[in-house]
């Protein structure tokens, strides 16, 4: 590196090349960076909704469990996808990094697709079981076929969280062109993964009922062996965080409510820049970020009370650190209300395919549609939608309310939260004109085809691509948005984890609904015979609970403070 280039052509943001030098601005980072990063993406999704669109089938055709236990074991090993990103970020945050912690899970992630593919291609290894009755033999093949299954979480454990965040880190906050290419970054990136889940339910289920479910999942095994070295032949283009602290920034996360409480009898002072801050050259010198202090959970604020402090061991945190505090619990609040959206998104690989069996798949003679592939259409909607949202609808907000966004982060959520009650309205009243038909016609039998067209289901399934657009991508921006500066990765994990705790209540509502609905030999909500049961009731039963999920969404957005942090000496921005 020549000590003759001006500074101007490094990055202001303190992130290093692979070499760990300041990066320069004009080599590394930015959309050049990310081309190599958005392949991943593609084969990772491609991979994963290749799996769980059709996860549910194999386990009733092919291992023979009942319509409960398979539900349940979908959204278990879903949920744990979702929620083993906590680890991963933690372990990207705090000691191996983004770069590291991506590379060593993503060759997890693929010895887990590689296993599942050998799992289900080869006879000694797939179990003979009839009728949900499994030989010794065969419970120890499916005990293997489900330890692929979880290696394929662990990978996505440290993949899911830090592919993202890498990506993201490829732009200068501090330069307003790159902060500008940022604002589009979530939109584009989600797009990606849109495309590869678009693979996965149109094309890769189709080839696992048709062709064999050992190449339906060995093609997005081979694909993400290549996306990998697409990924690590961009290394020389990619800028990398630096920590400006060998300490756990959660230490002092974790020490504000601590000494708020030891303060609590200390009285707040009427003026918080009497509050204990550093001077505005230590966070320059450092390349921390100082964030200002806002009226949110004031209690917490006494853990920067200046004087008076009980003891020598409750040294007065700064603002800045309090206010990561504050971020964090806002965070938490938020994250409560997005469990039940999550457990909504849920229905998709579960319910709403088997759903989908019971009606009339047939497009020809010869042709039956799959199931799961219907699915296809909430990422077609999604693939539609992104591009319309960032190019047109946030240009045409933007001229009325002035965000750089279009409209805030939480009305964005709001709106997806929205449209997918909407959605879940019109899967009851589907489901109750499919039950209408069913009686009409005296159809009872397990494997009777209601006389309905399967693209009865389309307009939930569209509306729901819809409000993803709004919810998910909304809430991968929000999360990684709002988190503390070090904390990027492990926020991100707030998007991530509501997901899986999404997926962990679904399996727990479904299981409890089925066990006390049936209980005196009533007819169950939810059970083997879906022409015999109230699919309509459980139904309705989450359109009442995301309704008030709503309300409970508008309470806890009404009340919360964004982020307003420093990013230039003179210039303050408003997140």
């Amino acid at each position: 590196m020549s000590s003759m280039e001006p500074e101007s052509d490094y990055t202001r943001d303190g992130t290093l090349d692979f070499r760990g030098r300041p990066a320069l601005s004009s080599q590394t980072g930015k959309w050049r960076a990310c081309a190599f990063l958005v392949g991943y993406e593609a084969f990772e999704r491609m991979a994963f909704y290749g799996v769980a669109s059709n996860l549910v089938i194999y386990l009733t055709t092919q291992l023979h469990e009942d319509t409960v236990a398979s539900v349940r074991n979908v959204n278990n090993w879903s949920g744990s996808v979702w929620i083993t990103p906590i680890f991963g970020a933690y372990i990207a945050d705090f000691y191996l990094g983004r770069f590291w912690t991506f590379t060593l899970s993503s060759l997890i992630y693929v010895l887990g697709m590689t296993l599942l593919t050998v799992a289900v291609s080869l006879k000694s290894l797939r179990p003979n079981c009839t009728s949900s009755i499994c030989n010794k033999a065969s419970r120890s093949q499916i005990a293997f076929f489900y330890s692929a299954l979880y290696t394929i979480s662990i990978g996505a454990g440290g993949t899911k969280p830090n592919i993202s965040t890498f990506g993201a880190d490829q732009f200068d906050d501090f330069n307003p062109s790159e902060k500008d290419l940022k604002a589009s970054f979530f939109n584009w990136w989600m797009f990606t993964s849109f495309l590869g889940a678009l693979i996965a339910t149109i094309g890769l289920v189709y080839v696992q009922e048709n062709l064999g479910w050992g190449l339906g999942y060995g093609i997005p095994t081979v694909g993400l062996l290549l996306s990998l070295l697409i990924f690590f032949a961009g290394t020389q283009t990619y800028r990398h965080k630096a920590r400006t602290t060998t300490k756990n920034p959660l230490s002092d996360i974790i020490r504000v409510p601590v000494v708020a409480f030891r303060n609590r009898k200390l009285k707040l002072p009427s003026d918080p820049s009497q509050l204990h801050e550093h001077e505005i050259q230590h966070y320059i010198s450092t390349g921390k970020r100082q964030v200002y202090h806002t009226p949110f959970f004031r209690f917490l604020d006494k853990a920067a009370i200046k004087e008076g402090c009980p003891s020598s061991s409750s040294t007065p945190l700064t603002v800045t650190k309090v206010e990561e505090a504050k971020l964090i619990c806002g965070m938490i609040l938020i994250w409560l209300v997005t469990l039940i959206p999550s457990t909504i998104w849920a229905q998709i690989n579960t319910l709403f395919v088997k759903q989908g069996t019971t009606l009339n798949r047939n497009l020809s003679p010869e042709f039956k549609i799959p199931a799961a592939s219907l699915g296809s259409f909430v990422t077609l909607s999604m693939l539609l939608s992104v591009p319309t949202y960032d190019r047109f609808f946030v240009p045409f907000m933007r001229q009325r309310t002035g965000n750089p966004r279009g409209i805030t982060l939480l009305q964005r959520l709001g709106i997806g939260f929205l449209i997918q009650i909407i959605a879940v309205a019109i899967a009851y009243a589907v489901e109750v004109k499919r039950m209408h038909v069913i009686t009409t016609h005296g159809l009872v039998r397990p494997k009777d085809i209601v006389p309905m067209s399967i693209f009865w289901l389309l307009p939930q399934y569209v509306l729901i691509g819809i409000a993803d657009v709004f919810n998910a991508i909304g809430l991968l921006e929000f999360f990684y948005d709002q988190s503390p500066d070090e904390l990027k990765s492990l926020g991100t994990t707030f998007f991530t984890s509501g997901i899986g705790v999404g997926n962990f209540l679904n399996s727990f509502l479904v299981t409890m609904v089925a066990k006390i609905t049936g209980r005196g030999g009533k007819k169950s909500w939810i059970g083997d015979n879906l022409n015999d049961c109230h699919l309509d009731y459980y139904y309705g039963f989450l359109l009442v609970i995301s309704c008030a999920n709503l309300l409970a969404f508008l309470w806890a957005s009404s009340r919360y403070v964004y982020k307003r942090e420093i990013v230039e000496v003179k210039a303050e921005v408003h997140v």
